[in-house]
C-alpha cells in the first residue's frame, strides 16, 4: 500500500502550502504528491489523470478538502466511485473525518459517507455557481458604472477628425474617410459613433 496526495488550486498565482503542509503531516512522500493548477469544473486535469494511473488496489489518497478533488456534484460523485469501487483505493479527507473510506466499512459506515459526500459535493458546485453569479453580478455593476472589458481602443490617427467632418458633411465617401485613417469601413463607422458620442457629450 502507498499513500498518495492530490493538491489543486485554481489559478497559477494562488498558494498550494496549506494543502502541501497537510499531506506531509499524515507522511505522503513528496513524489506521491500530484498538484494541478487548474479549475475544479471538470476532471481533465493532466496530473489528477496521471494519479489515477498510478493508483492500485488498497492505496490511499489524501486530500485537504472535497473542493479540493472538484467542484461538479456529480463528476465529484462519479470520480469517488471510479477510485473506491473500481480501483478499490482508500480516501480520505483531511478536514472532513466521516469521509475516510478506511473507516466505518459496514453498512451504517459507508451509507454515513455516502451522505456526507453527497452533501459536500452538493455544497461544493453551489459555492461554484454561486461565485460564477457573483462574478457575473459585478460585473454588469461595472458596466452600469461605465467601466469598460477588455483592450482599450487604439488611439485615433490625427487626420482622422478631418476624415470625419468631411465625410459628415458628404464632401467624401465613407470608403475614402475610412482609407485616409487606414482602417477599415466598418471600424470607421463604429469610431465615428464613438467620436459623435465624445465630441457632444
Amino acid at each position: 500500500m502507498q499513500n498518495y496526495g492530490y493538491i489543486r488550486v485554481s489559478s497559477t498565482d494562488q498558494n498550494e502550502d496549506r494543502q502541501r503542509i497537510a499531506l506531509q503531516e499524515k507522511a505522503v512522500p513528496r513524489h506521491n504528491i500530484f498538484m494541478d493548477k487548474q479549475s475544479g469544473k471538470d476532471f481533465d486535469r493532466p496530473q489528477y489523470k496521471r494519479l489515477v494511473r498510478r493508483l492500485r488496489e488498497g492505496d490511499l489518497l489524501y486530500v485537504l478538502s472535497i473542493d479540493r478533488l472538484g467542484r461538479n456534484y456529480a463528476e465529484i460523485q462519479n470520480q469517488w466511485r471510479i477510485l473506491t469501487k473500481e480501483i478499490r483505493v482508500d480516501i480520505c479527507v483531511i478536514d472532513m473525518p466521516l469521509l475516510d473510506t478506511r473507516n466505518g466499512k459496514d453498512l451504517m459506515g459507508t451509507f454515513i459517507a455516502d451522505l456526507v459526500l453527497q452533501i459536500l459535493s452538493f455544497v461544493a458546485q453551489s459555492e461554484r455557481e454561486n461565485i460564477r453569479k457573483r462574478q457575473e453580478q459585478g460585473i454588469a455593476a461595472a458596466k452600469a458604472r461605465g467601466v469598460r472589458f477588455g483592450r482599450p481602443p487604439r488611439p485615433l490617427p490625427e487626420n482622422y477628425p478631418s476624415a470625419y467632418h468631411r465625410w459628415k458633411a458628404g464632401a467624401i465617401t465613407g470608403t475614402a474617410a475610412a482609407k485616409e485613417c487606414g482602417m477599415p469601413l466598418s471600424t470607421f463607422r463604429y469610431r465615428a459613433e464613438r467620436f459623435e458620442e465624445a465630441t457632444t457629450s
